[in-house]
């Protein structure tokens, strides 16, 4: 930790700027603090991450990962995020989000066999890759997301009923959460509100009842049987409906019943992986935007990946 053959500064002093800088203190604000340029901050700490990466060279794909999407410039479009869900750390980051432009580094990916459960949105594209190149994985479908496209087309139907009420933030919010965290008199408004509308008071405890059986968890095989027997019938009735946002809601549940049936033996969500990718913003903000999405990879690795 002394002073290097032809260095200037020791390594425990270099430890402490490239500390600094990690905690998020610029480069300019170090480099006036310190009096030395701030190109040499940034040779540091640069040497630093590269010394932290090897640690992960040639690591094997974790048993249980989420995989998502994320923008990361105008110019090079979006890029793939790949986390170790049992650690809660990103594993992995790579530019590109169709198959084309990740088989490349999927096939050199090294233990892609060991991996056990594969947690996604419902995205097909996504969907085919798991198949394909994670032949040993369950594909899991992401809790939030379906609930979340639940509500959307609950919310597209309500307008064909009753337009105006968009305008309302009140009723909206009493519309857009589940039943059981509503107050008594949240519960009567909203029961007032509906009775104009029977048909759509009758969607609207089906989409609660559905939502309901989205966020089952901690079940056994045999005790999700009823579970899946209640959700088939369900997509039954919304594929024979008339309202084409409710049929096209029963055909995306059709299209992912089975990967949507394992949610409810398997407890961890893409929650952690949406933290993790307000994280990698915030670094990217921090940055001013990166123009090269190696030295944006290094970052995310070194702050989010240890």
């Amino acid at each position: 930790m002394g002073l290097g053959l032809y260095q200037r500064s020791t390594e425990r002093f270099k430890d402490e700027i490239t500390k600094l800088h990690h905690k998020g203190i610029v480069q300019t604000q170090l480099a006036r603090d310190f009096r030395m340029g701030a190109a040499t901050v940034e040779r540091w700490y640069q040497k630093s991450c590269a010394i932290k990466l090897n640690e992960y060279k040639n690591r094997p794909a974790p048993r249980v990962m989420g995989i998502d999407e994320h923008f990361f410039s105008r110019k090079q479009g979006f890029a793939t995020t790949l986390a170790d869900l049992s650690k809660q750390k990103v594993f992995d980051v790579t530019l590109g989000r169709s198959e084309k432009s990740l088989e490349g580094y999927l096939l050199k990916l090294p233990g892609r066999e060991r991996t056990k459960v594969l947690l996604m949105d419902l995205s097909d594209t996504y969907r085919s890759i798991g198949k394909k190149y994670f032949p040993n994985a369950l594909i899991v479908a992401d809790r939030f997301h379906v609930v979340r496209l639940i509500n959307q087309q609950f919310l597209k139907t309500w307008r064909k009923f009753d337009d105006q009420a968009r305008y309302n933030r009140g009723l909206i919010s009493l519309m857009r959460r589940h039943a059981w965290n509503l107050k008594e008199e949240q519960k009567v408004n909203l029961e007032t509100y509906l009775k104009q509308f029977p048909v759509l008071r009758e969607i609207y405890y089906f989409k609660q009842r559905l939502n309901s059986l989205m966020i089952e968890k901690h079940h056994t095989k045999r005790s999700a049987r009823p579970l899946a027997k209640e959700f088939l019938q369900m997509i039954e009735q919304l594929k024979q409906t008339d309202i084409a946002e409710l049929k096209t809601l029963g055909n995306t549940l059709n299209s992912w019943k089975e990967e949507i049936a394992r949610m409810w033996r398997f407890t961890k969500t893409n929650s952690i992986l949406e933290g993790l990718h307000n994280k990698m913003e915030m670094l990217s903000r921090r940055a001013f935007g990166f123009r090269k999405f190696e030295n944006y990879r290094i970052r995310v690795l070194v702050h989010c990946g240890g």
